[in-house]
């Protein structure tokens, strides 16, 4: 289970940088010896594309991720010491929510309670109210020190490329597991020998490494990888 971060330094080489947030976000820090990039999706065809029109019967981004970590495992001597940045935008899925105040339509029946109606006079109605998702993590975290840079801020986890995905989160409620956690939008080892960059707002994450490792990764038949020059700017879809 990977473990929160209240000490960032780890992350100083992120927060340090000088380079455009565009380019940050979507590819990490400078100096790597080659980038490229892990495609989610084909690239837009025309400008404004959506991907509503695209084919999703394709592997998770979770999965290409896991894929991914595993080829980049290979080219680092810390595979049990890297650090994962999580995104604080990602609203009920990090923060809880209040719950949902449902009304639904049920026929009267003389076999239920009359605990169980909203209304006595009135007993084809009754309101029931969703359990509150909790939030993931405990106010330490959610209110603790993030690592931010402009237009973003990060939670920061450490932990081992093992650990990829499994964040500790609490469960929604009791006795309901989470079942889904956002991915990681910085992921690298503590000799920072690679980074990967997983923006939001993008359709692919950025990959700074070695050329051996880059080239290992061009190689992969499941994984959709392409050069990159981070300078450049990326079509996107609409």
């Amino acid at each position: 289970m990977l473990t929160p971060c209240a000490e960032l330094s780890a992350a100083a080489w992120i927060t340090s940088s000088d380079l455009p947030w565009q380019q940050l976000v979507a590819f990490g820090p400078s100096g790597f010896g080659a980038y490229a990039r892990l495609r989610f999706l084909p690239d837009p065809a025309y400008a404004g594309q959506s991907e509503s029109v695209l084919d999703t019967d394709a592997p998770s981004e979770h999965e290409l991720l896991r894929t991914t970590l595993d080829v980049l495992r290979q080219h680092t001597r810390a595979a049990g010491d890297c650090y994962f940045c999580l995104w604080d935008g990602w609203g009920a899925d990090i923060d809880g929510d209040d719950g949902v105040s449902i009304t639904t339509t049920l026929e009267a029946d003389a076999g239920r309670s009359p605990e169980f109606y909203h209304d006595a006079q009135d007993q084809t109605r009754a309101e029931r109210s969703e359990p509150r998702m909790a939030p993931a993590f405990p106010p330490s975290v959610l209110s603790g020190p993030k690592v931010v840079i402009p237009n973003r801020a990060y939670f920061l986890f450490h932990g081992t490329l093992s650990e990829f995905g499994d964040w500790g989160a609490a469960d929604m409620s009791p006795g309901r597991p989470r079942d889904y956690m956002p991915d990681p939008a910085f992921v690298w080892p503590a000799d920072r020998t690679w980074c990967i960059a997983n923006d939001v707002d993008t359709h692919y994450a950025g990959i700074g490494g070695n050329p051996t490792a880059i080239d290992q990764l061009f190689s992969h038949l499941r994984l959709d990888v392409v050069p990159a020059d981070p300078r450049i700017e990326i079509p996107h879809y609409g």
